[in-house]
């Protein structure tokens, strides 16, 4: 099997500790977490855990497998990126002279569909939500400019089909 992209949703109880399990169970394997968001979910007093990994689907199965076996974990679902409407966010400091003197940054502003969040006498900052090679683009469009700070989110993801948490979560609340 081909290694290919999977997002990897974790839902589970929030208690102290659960990350480093979870981490650990990839460090196992030798499998890189590329991203990593944990949130609240849709589900009161239920946090969820975003993972994205490039894998072959055998060992994301397993690892889901391994996940769920942690006690504080409800449910484990593994997802391709077909399966999956996805964002990742990024924040750009820039010198400001630049915004003013440099035509070329403000067409990528604009083109990029990015956002100036503020504007000081240093420096301005740009955000972009998009998908991860938006992402890259940007940053590969304004390097040459000089980029002061670079920060990117982790994906945060939602499946296209009906996540069966919520039905399971009713019945084990009605048992």
């Amino acid at each position: 099997m081909e290694k290919q992209w999977f997002t990897i949703s974790v839902y589970s109880e929030n208690n102290v500790g659960l990350l480093n399990r979870i981490s650990g169970i990839f460090l196992k394997r030798h499998i890189n977490i590329e991203s990593l968001n944990v949130s609240k979910s849709e589900i009161e007093n239920v946090s969820k855990f975003t993972i994205v990994i490039n894998a072959t689907e055998d060992w994301t199965r397993k690892i889901v497998g391994q996940i769920e076996k942690q006690i504080e974990v409800i449910k484990a679902f593994y997802h391709t990126d077909d399966e999956t409407i996805y964002q990742e966010s990024a924040l750009f400091k820039i010198a400001s002279g630049l915004l003013f003197d440099e035509r070329q940054i403000q067409n990528i502003i604009k083109d990029s569909n990015s956002q100036i969040v503020t504007v000081s006498r240093d420096f301005f900052v740009l955000a972009k939500s998009g998908r991860r090679h938006e992402i890259d683009e940007m940053h590969k469009l304004l390097e040459p400019f000089g980029i002061m700070q670079f920060v990117r989110s982790g994906r945060i993801a939602v499946t296209k089909s009906e996540m069966q948490i919520t039905a399971l979560l009713e019945e084990f609340q009605e048992q």
